[in-house]
């Protein structure tokens, strides 16, 4: 096996030089197949069987699943192959090449997250894998960093054999069990415009608007005072005002006005619940007024997330690492395996601090502990 499967610095090369963004502005988005089938050849090498799931067809993008052995208490290794858009100016190296420097390895996806493909790898260089005893399942999914519907199409179809799950998201190899989801909704009033001389022409949307913001910042102050959780650096959920826009000029009334937000729940808090709670509450605010309400997901959202403290996946990562599990505020793709019945928990080689900056790197000291910590995952779950 070390002569079929190339050292890991090489490996973490061949991944971050196929460009593979994923952007919601569709002239910056990019397919992720190239990596997907660069997986795929290499682990197919291994003897794993595989399946190249499509997700979209139109923009060519897919997930992996790579499976060898056979059972029901598998465990899963999962992380997804696109990576954000990238500003080349403020790169000091080119972002699709591998640059050591500083005890660091540079360029775009060491940290979140392609390079842990390439852990994976090295970890099961020298696994007889042949001798597994319970299933190991590699999943490498599209469009984690805007839609998650990689994810969502592998939980429609859910894991034969999965049990147990690690996603390798930067956590600077600290075990997370616990995350916040992500809310982001467009509000949307239309009044009537008019001559701003006599207010009585229209019905302004700008005005309503104000009431609006209001109620939701009531409604913030709420939610907080409901639920706390001390676990999280900000133990509340948070509501934050982003782009607000309407009218078009100082003398016509405001004949429409739309606020977009974004809330960070905590666990506890389903986004199919709060959405309902959202909407009720703006219609109860404008109920007498004749101004029109739509409000808009920007996207379907991303549920918080929990694991319980005391999952056998939990209880493993916390005895290899010494470290307790911790709670982060970022979302990840761990609420749909959860709710496949996979318990999950994060934990990478990389830094979140890192992830969606120029000049983004992963410690080289990282590389010797986590490829050990990965190896003894699957001496535990699948031998």
């Amino acid at each position: 096996m070390p002569h079929i499967i190339p050292d890991i610095k090489t490996l973490i090369h061949q991944l971050i030089s196929i460009p593979s963004v994923s952007c919601t502005n569709a002239s910056i988005d990019q397919s992720n197949i190239k990596v997907i089938n660069h997986l795929a050849g290499l682990f197919e090498t291994l003897g794993f069987t595989i399946e190249i799931q499509p997700v979209d067809t139109e923009a060519n993008k897919a997930n992996l699943i790579a499976t060898i052995g056979t059972g029901d208490n598998g465990l899963v290794l999962a992380g997804h192959t696109d990576t954000v858009p990238f500003n080349e100016s403020q790169w000091n190296s080119d972002p699709f090449s591998l640059i050591e420097k500083n005890n660091k390895l540079y360029g775009l996806g060491t940290s979140d997250m392609k390079s842990f493909f390439a852990f994976i790898l090295e970890a099961i260089r020298d696994i007889d894998l042949k001798a597994l005893k319970q299933p190991l399942i590699i999943l490498a999914t599209a469009d984690e960093e805007t839609s998650m519907a990689g994810a969502k199409a592998i939980a429609k179809n859910n894991i034969n054999g999965a049990r147990h799950a690690v996603i390798g998201e930067p956590t600077n190899m600290k075990p997370i069990r616990m995350h916040k989801g992500m809310m982001m909704e467009s509000i949307q009033l239309t009044g009537l415009s008019g001559h701003s001389s006599n207010p009585a022409h229209g019905h302004n949307a700008l005005e309503a608007m104000h009431e609006v913001m209001s109620n939701l910042m009531r409604w913030r102050e709420e939610l907080q005072n409901r639920y706390k959780n001390p676990l999280f650096a900000v133990p509340v959920p948070t509501m934050n005002f982003g782009h607000i826009h309407g009218g078009d000029n100082p003398n016509r009334i405001c004949g429409d006005c739309e606020l977009q937000i974004d809330l960070r729940p905590l666990p506890g808090m389903p986004i199919i619940d709060l959405r309902h709670e959202l909407h009720q509450r703006l219609s109860d605010t404008l109920h007498g007024h004749k101004i029109k309400l739509k409000t808009v997901p920007l996207f379907d959202g991303v549920d918080a997330m929990e694991t319980d403290a005391n999952a056998e996946i939990v209880k493993a990562v916390e005895k290899l690492t010494n470290t307790t599990t911790e709670a982060v505020a970022f979302s990840t793709e761990a609420p749909y395996y959860n709710a496949m019945g996979i318990e999950t928990v994060i934990l990478g080689p990389g830094n979140i601090a890192q992830a969606h900056q120029p000049d983004e790197y992963i410690d080289l000291v990282n590389i010797t502990p986590f490829t050990q910590t990965l190896k003894q995952l699957i001496q535990q779950f699948c031998l």
